[in-house]
């Protein structure tokens, strides 16, 4: 399935010590591709090396509720999902900017990596939201 993915950062926002971070998932193959669940992540720093990441799978985080659907991704079609961050300068957790992120579509392998130009502060934990179709995991 990875292969005939692109991966892209649709941006980030936060609240309260709280970030959510956009991405989506485009189809670029001619054929339809079928999915359901939650991606693997991985951040990395400016330099593509993994950081340490924790992360943690859920259908409601600080932004709302994403249900875990069946989806079919015609070609040319999309689907997103989230991560909920900590960040905040003046954490003690011991964070790191990330500047990238490495995704593993599930039911599959392979990798994919977007980077994130001006970088994201997070402390290593993530909640991750199960893929949905179009951008309505990152409203």
């Amino acid at each position: 399935m990875a292969a005939g993915l692109t991966l892209t950062f649709l941006g980030g926002q936060g609240a309260t010590g709280h970030g959510e971070l956009g991405y989506g998932l485009r189809n670029i193959s001619s054929t339809s591709c079928r999915t359901y669940g939650f991606p693997g992540i991985q951040f990395l720093d400016r330099s593509g090396a993994a950081l340490p990441t924790d992360s943690t799978r859920t259908t409601n985080d600080f932004f709302g509720s994403v249900p875990a659907r069946p989806l079919v991704i015609a070609p040319g079609d999309s689907v997103s999902f989230r991560l909920g961050v900590t960040h905040g300068i003046s954490s003690s957790a011991g964070c790191s900017t990330a500047y990238g992120l490495q995704v593993i579509p599930p039911n599959d392998t392979a990798t994919l990596r977007v980077s994130m130009p001006q970088g994201a502060y997070e402390c290593g934990t993530a909640t991750v939201s199960p893929l949905a179709a179009g951008q309505s995991a990152y409203p």
